[in-house]
Parts: C-alpha cells; structure tokens; sequence
C-alpha cells in the first residue's frame, strides 16, 4: 500500500458517545505503513538510510568498504582523544598546583570544567553532524582543534614566560601557600587553550562511537552480534587510552617533565588524525538529515497550533505520512506511530484547511513527530547516568589527594600518586577482554537473554556496583582518617604513611571500573539503537552530555559542601588538609544520592519500551483489530 496520508477511520463520528475515548485508544491503526519498512529482526529502519561514500554517491559494493577494517581505523582516533582527556584530568590538577600554584580545591573545580565542557559540549558536535556536516567531516575538523588546544597546552609548560617563577618555591612554602602565584594573564592563557582543546572534543565524543556502528551492515544477519561486540571494543579502546595516559604519560612527565608529558599527547593526537584521515576511502558514511533543532521546533509550533483540534470531527482526515518507502527527512526510514506524549501527534493530525501542499510548521509527518517522541523517552535513562559521572568526577580528583597520605610502594617499586587512576582501566581492560567468556555464558543462565543481559540490565548493574563504590571509599576514608589522626600526620597532608597502603584504594577503583564497563558500554550501545536514523550523534551525544552534566554536578556539589560546613571559621569536610576534613561523611552522602538515583532509574526502566518491542505490539494489535473484523463481517 502506497498512500500519503490516512483516511478518516469508519465509524462512530463526532458526538456519538464514546467515540473520542474509543478514537484515543485506537489512534495508531490509523497510521498506515508503506510497503516493508522494517528490516531483519526490527533493527533500525533500512529505506532511506543507504549508506554512501565520501562523495555521497550511494555505495553498490559494500564487500569493498566498512566493517571490522574500517572500524579499527576509527578506534585509534578515540583512543588518542581519551589519552589525552584522562592525561589532562590527573595530571592538570597537580600542573595547576605545582608549577601555576593554585590551591587543590580551584585546580580540582577547573579541571572539572574542562571535563564538563569537554564532554557536554558534545550536543553542539552531534548537533552539527546530524544536520549539516555528517560524522566524518565533524571528527576532521574538530580533532585539528583538538590537536590546536593539546600543542597550546604544551607551549604553556614548556615557555618559562607563561609559568609563574619556580626558583623560591619550596614544598613548604607551597603547602604555605607563599609562593609567587600565577600571573592573571598566565592562567587567562592556560584556561583558555584548555577550553579549546575541550571545545575540541565536542565533535569528536558523539560522532566517533556512531561513526564507527555506522560501518556494520544493517541487513546482515550478524548485525546484532557485530554491533555488540564493536561498542565493547570501542569501549576497550578507551580504556586503553586511559591506561596509557595513567602510566605512560605519567612516566614521560616524571622522567622529562610536563612539558614533554603534554607534548606527547599532542603528538599521539597528531598521529591519530593521520591515521584516521588514511581509511578515508574505507568509510561508510550516513547523509546528514537536516537540522535535528529545526524538526523538533515544527513539530512543537504545530502541535501547539492545532492543540484545540479534535481527532474525530468532520474536518479529521488522518495522521500525516508522505508516500512510498522512504521518509521526508533525508537519510531516515520511516518510523511507526505510537501513543506516547499523544498531545505531540497534533503536529501530525491532517484537517481538510491544510491542503494539498502543507507547509512544515503547519503539518509535520508522523516520522518527524516520532523523532520528538523518541528524544523525549531516551532522556531518563542518560539523565540517571549523570551521578555515575559525579562519582568517577570524584574519584579522578579526591582519590588523588587521599593517595598523596598512602604508601604506594608496590614491593620494590613506587609507583607516582598520579598512577593511582590507572587501576580502573586494567579492570575495565580484564573485564572487556573476558566478557563474552565469563560474563555472558554467566548472565544468559540467570537473564535468558541471548547477550548475556539486556542494555537496560547492563546500566542497572553499573549504578548498583557504583553504589558499592562509593560506599567502600566512605568506610576506606573514614579508616584513613583516623590512623593518620593516630600516628600523628594530622597537619602533614602530603606526606605517605609508610605502613598505610595505597592498595586499599584499589577496591574502590576496581568497583568503579566494573560500573563504568556495564553501565557507559550498555549506554552507548542502548542510545545508538534507540536514536531515530537521522539523530544517532545526537543519541550518542546524550552520554556525553550526562558526562558532563556529571563534571558540573560535582563542582556545584563540591561548593555546597564546602559553603554548608566551613562556616563560621571551621574547616570544611572538603578541606585542602585531607586529614582534618571529612571526606568520608561526603562519600556517604554520594551514596546516599546514588541510592535514590538508582531508585528513579528502576522506575525509569519499568516504564520503558524498546523501539522493536513498540513495533511488535503495534503490529499484534492491527491483527487482532483484523481478526475482530473478520469475524463480524462473517
């Protein structure tokens, strides 16, 4: 059936008694599907979403572009900027605290910033890849300016003009805080080339997770399995990077200075874009749709618009639909109706004073409305994400200083505090690797399902392990307080207890880590699934951006907690002086947030209908609607 709108529904007619109630319930059967919209195993929508060169010409050979190949090209991209981004966040903090001589408490707050904006900012880069630049070209230009940002940064701690003077500052002194503090102009320059090089990330966080998902076969029957195993691999990629950066770089900085340690990222950045610039004729590529922003706000002015409109009157004759296979938004396939936010299918709701040739803020298609729908029932799952972000905000900063109090001798060798972080990567890298030999033979037995667990489930296990987490640092602190208190390092903050281990750190990094690796992977992989066609860099956006939000939330956190408790001269719980503040009473209240997170998120995911389970329904409802006919016709 080829049709461009629905006809008006036989039956009762305006005023007959219970005809708007029976119209509201049976709204979706009157959208009627053009031919074979769905693809094998309603996974995604194949018309309209052909994918094409760099040229834009549609690809006839797939054999001879895409896949595993091409994905491995665009894995080394992310893992550069992933090196660099965990490089700068737990080396910057001490940067800032060493050589530009800010307190801890503004340098945490401002590498917090940066990884706010670094990962919120990322809506502007799906944003644009989605409507006007498609991924590819949005990658290229934002990770030059990626690479801009990283050589900035490197300037800075190599040129001795944008550093304060080091020759009269002691370790008492900087504990004094007495040394000559950085000039305005020196920390102007140093936020402002760290800003760019997050500014840089926007394009780059959205666009290479669905880039990459973009160079899989949607017809194929392995599509599934392939997709599922490429956001673990993606994921391990970054992990990778984060261990580099954590042990490496770290290294390089120790051995050679900060400024080497900067340069280096700047260097695997620089490599990284070569790299990815030489698959370019291996690429698959998605045609961007249109501005996403543009969409959403016809269909809002036009649901607004008719929102005293009736469903069932004279002027009623459907729910709008152009004809044939493919949709009205470029690189999309069609999308069937649904119930939800029903107040939003009066931007679809065809009346006779449209005409022929309605014009978009007017009268949207059911596909654009179902965009809307779409974005708005994605959002409570990132959004319960944001205090997982918070706790690993926490740890990258915090964890730090408690470091500098421990032992980090590993036998015969030291380790530096700043490698602390690297022990959640190694068990984010021992899960990814042992996950489909352990963990989803075990979870299929338990689940049933055939990956082990569903996306949902996977984010569920991450918050609750997050949980453990945060719980464990709470008890850890509050231990560590009190043997310093007892062994009489109250007021000598930055010195290690020799018989204090640092190790005991690692069950709070290890907790954190197995979170991260079910709850982010399960994200990213439930977002780019869910998204409608034209707006999967958007999808993926909504994990940067929970990320960011997460960066946010814990400096705004971090300030009322230290507005709340360090008044009327007392020290805050989050005082310079780990040993005389109380960070363990303001782990317990992550916990307890994380708690009440968790609650929302399990009524969040009781709620929610995955795209194909919605498909299924719909189509079980028009049978038995068809079989209900049959017979009265009989």
């Amino acid at each position: 059936m080829d049709t461009s709108e629905i006809k008006s529904p036989e039956g009762p007619q305006q005023g007959t008694p219970g005809s708007t109630s029976m119209s509201r319930k049976k709204l979706g059967i009157y959208f009627i599907e053009s031919e074979d919209r769905r693809m094998a195993f309603g996974r995604g929508y194949t018309a309209g979403s052909t994918p094409v060169d760099i040229h834009g010409k549609s690809i006839v050979d797939l054999s001879k572009t895409g896949g595993w190949i091409a994905a491995f090209f665009i894995f080394g991209n992310e893992m550069a900027e992933r090196m660099a981004y965990f490089g700068l966040s737990v080396n910057m903090v001490a940067f800032m605290f060493y050589v530009m001589h800010r307190p801890f408490t503004s340098s945490s707050n401002a590498v917090n910033n940066f990884l706010g904006i670094s990962q919120a900012s990322s809506v502007l880069g799906g944003f644009l890849a989605d409507a006007y630049l498609g991924r590819y070209w949005t990658i290229a230009i934002f990770t030059t300016i990626y690479l801009a940002g990283l050589t900035g940064i490197t300037l800075c701690a190599t040129m001795s003009i944008f550093v304060p003077n080091q020759e009269e500052c002691s370790q008492l002194t900087l504990l004094l805080g007495q040394c000559e503090p950085a000039k305005p102009w020196q920390m102007t320059y140093l936020y402002t080339v760290l800003y760019i090089t997050a500014f840089g990330a926007a394009g780059i966080r959205p666009c290479v997770s669905s880039f990459g998902a973009d160079q899989f076969d949607e017809r194929s029957k392995n599509y599934k399995d392939h997709l599922d195993r490429f956001f673990n691999l993606f994921y391990l990629s970054v992990t990778v990077g984060a261990i580099v950066a954590f042990t490496a770089v770290v290294y390089v900085q120790m051995k050679f200075g900060w400024g080497s340690a900067f340069g280096s990222l700047a260097i695997a950045m620089g490599v990284s874009n070569m790299v990815f610039f030489i698959g370019t004729p291996l690429y698959r590529h998605r045609l961007p749709g249109g501005s996403p922003l543009t969409r959403v706000a016809q269909v809002l002015v036009a649901a607004f618009r008719k929102r005293k409109a009736a469903f069932v009157s004279s002027d009623f004759v459907g729910l709008y639909e152009v004809p044939g296979r493919r949709s009205a938004i470029k690189g999309s396939g069609k999308i069937a109706h649904t119930d939800d936010f029903r107040f939003l299918d009066k931007a679809a709701l065809q009346l006779k004073e449209d005409g022929a040739n309605p014009i978009p803020w007017r009268l949207c298609t059911v596909t654009q409305v179902e965009e809307v729908k779409i974005l708005l029932k994605l959002i409570p799952i990132p959004a319960c994400t944001i205090m997982l972000n918070v706790i690993l905000t926490e740890f990258l900063t915090l964890s730090v200083q408690q470091a500098y109090t421990l032992n980090t001798h590993l036998g015969h060798l030291k380790l530096p505090v700043t490698c602390m972080p690297v022990f959640p990567g190694l068990s984010i890298f021992l899960i990814l690797s042992l996950y489909y030999q352990i963990f989803v033979p075990l979870f299929r037995r338990i689940t049933g399902h055939p990956h082990g667990a569903s996306q949902l489930q996977r984010i569920g296990i991450g918050l609750g392990v997050s949980i453990l987490s945060v719980a464990w640092a709470a008890i850890f602190e509050r231990f560590r307080r009190n043997y310093a208190i007892e062994h009489g390092f109250e007021f000598n903050f930055l010195s290690a207890m020799p018989n204090l281990s640092a190790y005991w750190l690692l069950i709070q990094y290890c907790l954190i880590g197995v979170a991260e690796v079910f709850c982010i992977v399960g994200l990213l992989e439930f977002l780019y699934e869910e998204a409608p066609d034209a707006m999967k860099s958007i999808g993926s956006a909504y994990a940067a951006l929970a990320g960011g939000l997460g960066c946010f939330a814990a400096t705004i956190i971090n300030s009322i907690i230290k507005s709340l408790t360090g008044k009327e001269g007392k020290e805050s719980w989050l005082a310079q002086n780990i040993n005389t503040g109380r960070f363990d009473y303001f782990y317990w209240i992550l916990t307890a947030l994380s708690l009440v997170n968790f609650c929302i998120f399990i009524y969040s995911t009781h709620r929610y209908k995955y795209r194909t389970q919605q498909v299924y329904e719909m189509e079980k409802h028009d049978v038995a609607n068809n079989v209900s006919s049959t017979r009265v016709d009989s």
